[in-house]
This record gives structure tokens, C-alpha cells and sequence, in this order.
């Protein structure tokens, strides 16, 4: 029997348009996911500026947000990502 590749775990990060935290969010995530965790993890970028109605049904009340969809449970962080071992304790990237 062949082992399953494990499937790619789901980051969304929510910004609005190209302020510099947002740009700087989404730099630091692509970062910390190729250094600490390269191909394991699926990376979606949510605009909320040209998808408002996603704020409030995604529950994200302040920008930029990234939600670690899966694994579950849910894990939410707030701000520009800079803090790199925040970002990986936080969310457990890297740990499974």
C-alpha cells in the first residue's frame, strides 16, 4: 500500500489593497512558509477591499488577518506577520 502525500494545509490572509502592512504581510508569509515549511502549506490572498462582504462573514475584524483554515481548529493572527516565531507559534507552522 502507497502512503497518500499529505495534502498542503490552508492559510488565508486577509488585506486590503497594497498599504504597506498588507504588502508586508503577504512578503513575510511567503517568506516564513518557503524557509520553515516549503510546499506544506496553500496560501490564498483575500482583498478585502474588492470583496468587502468577506470581512464579515469571515468574522475578520481588523486587517491583515491570517486564518490557518486547516488543520482545525481555526487559528487567527493579526498584523504584518513581522514577528516571525509568533507567527509559527501561534498558528503551529512547521509543527506537524
Amino acid at each position: 500500500m502507497t502512503e497518500e502525500p499529505a495534502r498542503p494545509r490552508k492559510l488565508i490572509l486577509y488585506v486590503a489593497g497594497q498599504t504597506p502592512k498588507s504588502l508586508a504581510a503577504i512578503s513575510n508569509l511567503q517568506r516564513i512558509c518557503a524557509e520553515k515549511a516549503p510546499g506544506r502549506y496553500e496560501v490564498e490572498v483575500v482583498d478585502l477591499k474588492k470583496n468587502p462582504e468577506l470581512a464579515k462573514a469571515h468574522s475578520i475584524v481588523a486587517i491583515p488577518t491570517l486564518v490557518r483554515e486547516l488543520p482545525v481548529p481555526i487559528r487567527k493572527i493579526i498584523g504584518d506577520l513581522s514577528d516571525e516565531q509568533k507567527v509559527l507559534v501561534h498558528l503551529r507552522i512547521g509543527d506537524e
